[in-house]
């Protein structure tokens, strides 16, 4: 059975795949720039690392204890398409996404722990982690670009936990949780909206409002707080709306 993420990954690698669907700006100068086919390689093995190495399945929860950042993302919408439930607050998870792996994320609380380094060129985490840490940066990239699911996902399975307590299965997914367009649809050089979005606005908006741009066939200029939004970068992402 297919469901609403599936759909959308199929999507972003098909037409238009080369152009900018998630494009990132962070400190020290960080700009990352991931085409529809890329950022759907980077889901694909993203999920067949949760799948194959972390045993997730449909229903498996994913708590994600990360700031809004284009490896979120990622992560979310791997464990999506594989037709897990992603949490956002402190719900109870099987599995658990973090930047901040200290000794208490791998005391037992959860099934597997993903440390997830947030420098762009990290290719590794840098220092010591506890044992049992799945390091994100180190195994990631080991993974197939293709996904399969080994168990077909159900559309009526719960698919985000937000912060709020507020809940949205796998059917709602694009038509619920996704965040519509507000005011007159916009459109870039490219064909499809640009849409700015801000990190500093939290993981569970970031989420809603990516969903909603790609939904749109339109691509997402995500903005770290410590990053300036001026009139230049606006000009150059040919941002449409903000």
């Amino acid at each position: 059975m297919s469901i609403p993420a599936i759909e959308l990954m199929k999507a972003l690698r098909s037409g238009q795949s080369t152009s900018p669907r998630l494009t990132w700006y962070g400190p020290d100068a960080e700009r990352v720039e991931l085409s529809g086919r890329v950022l759907d390689n980077w889901v694909a093995k993203t999920s067949n690392l949760l799948q194959d190495e972390l045993d997730a399945e449909p229903g498996t929860r994913l708590r994600l204890d990360l700031p809004a950042h284009w490896k979120s993302v990622v992560l979310a919408l791997a464990a999506w398409q594989l037709g897990m439930e992603v949490v956002l607050d402190a719900v109870e998870a099987e599995l658990l996404a973090t930047a901040e792996p200290g000794p208490a994320a791998a005391e037992g609380a959860f099934d597997a722990v993903v440390a997830v380094a947030l420098p762009a060129l990290a290719m590794r985490w840098l220092g010591e982690l506890p044992s049992g840490v799945v390091d994100y940066a180190a195994e990631v990239r080991s993974h197939g670009d293709f996904f399969m699911p080994h168990v077909d996902p159900e559309a009526g399975r719960r698919a985000v936990q937000g912060a709020a307590g507020g809940a949205y299965s796998h059917a709602e997914l694009l038509q619920g949780f996704a965040a519509p367009a507000k005011g007159p649809a916009a459109e870039s050089a490219e064909g499809g909206e640009r849409l700015l979005v801000r990190a500093a606005e939290g993981l569970e908006s970031v989420l809603a409002q990516s969903l909603g741009a790609w939904q749109r066939d339109g691509s997402v200029v995500l903005v770290h707080p410590d990053v300036a939004v001026t009139d230049r970068l606006l000009s150059d992402e040919r941002v449409s709306r903000s």
